[in-house]
């Protein structure tokens, strides 16, 4: 997999905001992808040194459209700490 498809968006949230003063960026990734893909993959986009990879799991919200029922997309979150001399990521600067 190329490290585009492993990391498929941030997550801006008011708690994900208030983890980046600690060097700990977020973001949503694909759901076969593991902690070292994850781990180079950030690397490799935005030149940074990567410390440390937590990985979250989210099963699909069951969902209803009139008479049709089904389950929402599973997903994946990963919270990535860079280490203390790496900068810091540009995307979420603004």
């Amino acid at each position: 997999m190329d490290a585009r498809d492993i990391i498929k968006r941030p997550v801006i949230t008011e708690r994900s905001s208030d983890l980046m003063a600690e060097k700990k960026y977020t973001f949503e990734v694909d759901v076969r992808a593991n902690k070292t893909q994850v781990k180079d993959a950030v690397q490799e986009i935005f030149g940074v040194k990567v410390d440390k990879v937590n990985i979250m799991n989210y099963k699909g919200k069951f969902k209803r459209m009139g008479k049709h029922a089904g389950y929402t997309n599973k997903r994946r979150k990963a919270i990535v700490k860079l280490t203390a001399d790496s900068k810091e990521i540009e995307l979420f600067e603004a």
